[in-house]
């Protein structure tokens, strides 16, 4: 199951060495990460997301909130915020290709119907921009596969996820969540886990490892 975590951190070096070991400490394998400018001064934000069991998710966060350079620490499920990905893809669509120079006209409207951008235009290439959910850039991939493309290059930056703020009934039953509309609005702010001091800590060499971090 993928977990996404938006965390507030630091912005000072070592901040990205000490989430990963978190990650290498828990066993668990980082699917994507992305780090940048948050609103606040001297604060970065931070999307993870993560590979783990259903369970896992408490403990995880728990564990992310304890590190020194963690502000604030929140876990976001789909149908509660909005999650968007960036990626740029480079196809080949030069003469030399099997459908020729057709190729580019072919390559154009499908980016009209997945709502790509055309970013660049080579003798021998075509690059796409495309912001979408993961699922909406996999299948354009997928498409330009089957459909005999050679892709050149990908570069995605990662899922980048925010909170949603408050809706009406029938839009949170659209989106496939059981909040009430007459209780409370779901927050826009993060914060820390419930019962930290109940929470199970991770190993002893946690400690340890982050002296050495430090030292580094």
């Amino acid at each position: 199951m993928l977990h996404t975590f938006v965390a507030l951190v630091q912005d000072k070096p070592g901040v990205l060495t000490r989430v990963a070991s978190l990650f290498r400490r828990l066993n668990l394998n980082i699917v994507s990460l992305t780090v940048g400018e948050s609103e606040r001064a001297d604060t970065s934000r931070m999307t993870i997301v993560c590979e783990a069991p259903e369970t896992a998710a408490h403990r995880i966060r728990a564990s992310l909130y304890k590190l020194e350079i963690t502000i604030e620490i929140d876990e976001v499920s789909r149908s509660q915020a909005v999650v968007r990905e960036l990626c740029l893809i480079k196809v080949a669509a030069g003469p030399n290709e099997p459908n020729g120079l057709h190729s580019r006209s072919q390559i154009f409207e499908l980016a009209q119907v997945f709502r790509a951008k055309v970013v660049d235009l080579a003798p021998e290439s075509i690059m796409l921009e495309m912001t979408g959910s993961s699922s909406k850039i996999e299948g354009l991939i997928q498409v330009l596969r089957e459909s005999g493309y050679t892709i050149l290059e990908i570069s995605r930056t990662g899922r980048m996820a925010m909170r949603r703020g408050k809706h009406t009934s029938r839009v949170l039953k659209a989106l496939g969540t059981a909040e009430d509309i007459s209780g409370p609005a779901p927050s826009t702010q993060l914060a820390p886990p419930p019962n930290l001091s109940t929470v199970e800590t991770i190993d002893g060499e946690f400690a340890e490892d982050a002296d050495h971090e430090d030292e580094i």
